[in-house]
């Protein structure tokens, strides 16, 4: 059969869902020789890369294609998202397509050229018109990262793999080996987010719907700060409050949830504590008591128990999809970057939200400094004091609370003479100490991290400055900068009342389609706003999969559907609401907060 009707009928297939890719296609080459065609025993024609020597490698059997690709998909097992590096002739793809578990493929190749040839040489058309199947060439590998992270959702999809096509990807080393570098990066971030998913999916959504109540109340914008200082719980905070203390005026102090009792013994009331964690443990944070009059700033998704402490109360959005949803269809509040998965980070984001030029880091130890967890004063402390015993001293918790890790790593500092320092590390600590490097590169502001016992936060070109030194920030507070309009923090326009949005939000979780066919095509098929509602659920999906393993598919969003619907309507009817329309007016107010 003629090579142009093959290319123009797999282009006009490969239009329909990206037509980018087949204009690019439409100006490639199919002349230049880059493969030769061969006949397999059974009839079928097999792609063969021609190197740079003339040689050929055929890229599949050529005894019998459709066999081998067949094993090779058998011997993949459990899998719901598939990466082929290769197109090859499509039948490792057409064999993986059989099989309804696989939920998504990904086709990753080079060479637009080549790609073409191939196109032109047999028919693809069953492989394009699946819309479980997404063809790339020639991406970069921030661009392949980027796409893994934002279409693969593990709580639908199940396990991810790579299928390299060995031939080809072996004529093409480099590229395909930062292909897989890039892939690797993404499922290690989505391994990671997905952890923390299946244990607090469920309960970061009970709080944000019951926070929603409080975060209706009116507050005022707080103004730009120039100067701020952090404060982690780590033990060296104990040796830098002195430091701390002097010029107090001048700094904006930010305590974590985890350093304002070590804050409060030392003397020093800060002007803002920040917390993120959505388990109710960080109520120990301050059981020693919190000063009303200081502004307590909280992830939507923190327990309802601590909206209760402070006189004035702060809601941000850490990025959940609920509070995006949330912030697009009821009231834009303040995001703050929560990615660095500790409240330090979030601590850190807020001072730059503020406009900080300079900050200060203290007590950011992220080790276990000679064996020491937490500056004094700090939760734990009070918390293994009225636990202890005779047969369980207050030494042998706060060992067992050291050693619970099997993955403490000894590392030795540079002392003085007359003593000798070192600290314990866990490779969680040190991704948390990279996070924050990582962020620092990108303020505009710059960041000093205060030197003390644990491990050291790098920052290249920014030297640290000496331990009990005066800090120089270069800030003015009365000229330069200062005097230049910087965005507040501030919650904007309701849109409608908190029991208003619950209740519609409610309807159109309820009138979500139903899966009628694969997962990517269900996915694919719905509306913008259909997509963004259903990602508000998804947490709370890898919550329910991990509690009950053989949940997937339809079975899955039907339980979590059910899940949302039943906490909705606990919360709307603890509030005494009832809804008055569907689409309430802009104008209407406030509901009363459930008691």
């Amino acid at each position: 059969m003629d090579k142009r009707f093959y290319f123009e009928r797999n282009l006009l297939a490969l239009s329909q869902k990206d037509p980018a890719l087949c204009s690019r296609l439409s100006g490639a080459v199919t002349t230049l020789g880059r493969y030769r065609f061969l006949d397999s025993r059974t009839g079928e024609s097999v792609p063969a890369l021609v190197d740079a020597g003339g040689t050929a490698h055929p890229l599949h059997s050529v005894v019998d294609p459709r066999r081998e690709g067949t094993r090779l998909i058998a011997a993949l097992g459990d899998v719901g998202f598939l990466i082929f590096f290769g197109l090859g002739g499509g039948y490792h793809i057409a064999a993986a397509l059989e099989r309804q578990e696989i939920h998504r493929i990904l086709v990753i190749d080079y060479d637009i050229n080549g790609i073409a040839e191939l196109l032109a040489s047999r028919d693809y058309i069953h492989i394009f018109n699946d819309p479980r199947v997404q063809l790339l060439i020639d991406p970069s590998p921030e661009l392949l990262k980027q796409l893994i992270l934002t279409t693969f959702q593990p709580a639908l999809y199940g396990g991810i793999r790579v299928s390299p096509l060995r031939t080809r990807t072996e004529q093409d080393q480099d590229r395909f080996n930062h292909a897989g570098e890039a892939v690797k990066l993404a499922i290690s971030s989505l391994s990671t987010d997905y952890s923390v998913q299946a244990f607090f999916g469920t309960r970061w959504f009970s709080n944000i719907i019951r926070n929603l109540f409080r975060a209706a109340e009116q507050t005022r914008p707080l103004p730009p700060v120039r100067r701020a200082a952090i404060c982690a719980a780590g033990p060296s905070l104990d040796l830098q409050l002195p430091l701390l203390g002097k010029d107090r005026s001048s700094r904006y102090i930010i305590a974590t949830d985890t350093s304002l009792g070590s804050l409060l013994r030392g003397g020093i009331e800060p002007d803002a504590v920040v917390s993120i964690d959505c388990q109710h443990i960080s109520y120990y944070h301050f059981m020693a008591g919190y000063p009303r009059h200081i502004p307590l700033f909280l992830d939507l998704a923190s327990p309802p128990l601590l909206t209760s402490l402070p006189a004035e109360l702060r809601f941000f959005s850490g990025g959940h999809p609920l509070t995006r949803y949330i912030a697009r269809y009821w009231r834009p509040l303040p995001l703050l970057d929560t990615s660095g998965a500790n409240v330090t980070y979030a601590a850190l984001s807020l001072a730059e939200h503020l406009g900080a030029e300079c900050i200060e880091l203290y007590g950011a130890d992220f080790s276990y400094p000679l064996g020491r967890t937490y500056a004094r004063g700090a939760y734990i402390y009070p918390y293994f004091e009225v636990r202890q015993n005779r047969l369980n001293t207050l030494e042998a918790r706060h060992s067992a609370f050291l050693y619970r890790s099997s993955s403490l790593i000894r590392r030795q500092r540079e002392s003085p003479p007359d003593r000798e320092l070192w600290y314990y590390e866990t490779p969680q600590m040190t991704r948390y100490r990279e996070g924050i490097e990582t962020k620092a590169r990108s303020l505009e502001g710059i960041l000093i991290p205060i030197p003390g016992l644990g491990a050291p936060i790098e920052l290249p070109g920014k030297p640290h400055p000496p331990q009990g030194a005066g800090i120089d920030c270069g800030v003015n507070p009365s000229g330069g900068k200062a005097a230049e309009p910087i965005r507040l923090f501030s919650a904007g326009r309701m849109l409608m009342g908190a029991g208003d949005f619950l209740t519609a939000y409610r309807r159109k979780v309820r009138e979500l389609p139903r899966i009628e066919q694969s997962v990517s095509a269900y996915l694919q098929g719905l509306s913008g706003e259909e997509g963004l509602l259903l990602s508000t659920l998804l947490p709370g999906a890898a919550a329910l999969k991990r509690r009950t393993p053989g949940l997937e598919g339809r079975d899955l969003l039907e339980a979590v559907r059910n899940y949302a619907l039943e906490e909705l309507d606990r919360v709307i009817s603890r509030a005494g609401y009832h809804a008055r329309a569907a689409y309430p007016t802009k104008e209407s107010g406030t509901s009363s907060p459930p008691p």
